[in-house]
């Protein structure tokens, strides 16, 4: 087991990308072998994604679903992840979920892969500008989010969560909608969605994926990490509420710092920057954070007044 990586470690404060432009790298953090891993790890993704894309658009659901799994244990393989995992005998196959995942980057989708559902995401819109990735999240039925809102943006995904649940599948939701940290507050799309939808909220406390891939941080792929997957008690319909939405957001992250789990992401803006212009918050429980990014936000709205 590797030690646990510094992110973005002596290159100061992160600038995020341009929406759409970053395209995956991958640097190996090892020896030989793993440089030779490394360097065959792109064009066999963008071949992984290619079977995929036809799949989608030529198979069944099923099937389809069968490979997403396959490839998703062949890139553990690769990785030499290993993924521990708990309360998979809490999900229902036969039901159909608002799965809300802590987020912590791509490789957190190796261990939602080992549900036993079928599984669509609700992925940022830049993710479907990306050569062959772009193409199998459209082919897949993915959900689109807009991240800048339209006249016609909430129709649409309305109407591609209706399909996802129409069509048998479950729906992946990442309420942080970023992948800054724990730190970062749950946002309501989530249990709005569960909301109209009539379907249970699945809440799982995924930890320690952020150290296999640090995109967009650094190229690095890291090799020998541990990912830990609890699944926590599902909400069922009726008890969805603001306030259960939140004990469960409370609850997960409990669970995310407890003993004996891979280590949460964390968000340290002195290091990973400031993300200005892109939208979040932070938990108020983490009352010396908030205050931290409040105090910088009111500085930056002072000289813009100025």
């Amino acid at each position: 087991m590797t030690e646990a990586v510094s992110l973005n470690r002596g290159s100061g404060p992160f600038v995020p990308p341009p929406a759409g432009r970053e395209r995956p790298r991958f640097v190996a953090d090892g020896g030989l072998r793993e440089k030779v891993r490394a360097g065959g790890a792109a064009p066999l993704v963008s071949a992984a994604t290619a079977i995929l894309r036809v799949t989608a658009a030529t198979g069944s659901a099923e099937t389809l679903h069968r490979r997403e799994r396959m490839f998703a244990r062949w890139a553990e393989r690769l990785a030499r992840v290993e993924i521990d995992v708990g309360g998979v005998d809490r999900i229902d196959p036969a039901e159909q979920y608002v799965v809300v995942p802590l987020h912590e980057g791509f490789a957190d989708v190796l261990g939602l892969f080992r549900f036993p559902l079928g599984l669509r995401f609700a992925a940022r819109d830049e993710l479907f500008e990306w050569p062959g990735l772009g193409r199998y999240l459209e082919a897949a039925g993915h959900v689109r989010v807009d991240t800048v809102p339209s006249s016609g943006s909430a129709r649409r995904f309305l109407e591609g969560v209706a399909r996802v649940f129409a069509e048998g599948d479950s729906l992946v939701v990442f309420a942080q909608g970023s992948i800054l940290g724990l730190d970062v507050a749950f946002r309501p799309g989530a249990v709005r969605v569960a909301r109209r939808f009539g379907r249970p909220v699945l809440p799982v406390v995924l930890t320690g994926s952020h150290r296999v891939w640090e995109h967009p941080y650094r190229p690095t792929l890291h090799f020998g990490q541990r990912i830990s997957m609890r699944v926590l008690e599902p909400i069922p319909p009726q008890s969805i509420s603001d306030a259960s939405f939140r004990e469960m957001e409370r609850a997960m992250k409990r669970a995310a710092l407890a003993e004996g789990v891979a280590p949460a992401r964390r968000y340290r803006p002195e290091v990973d920057g400031w993300w200005d212009g892109y939208e979040f918050e932070i938990d108020p429980d983490f009352l010396d954070l908030r205050r931290l990014v409040d105090a910088h936000r009111a500085g930056l709205a002072g000289r813009d007044s100025d």
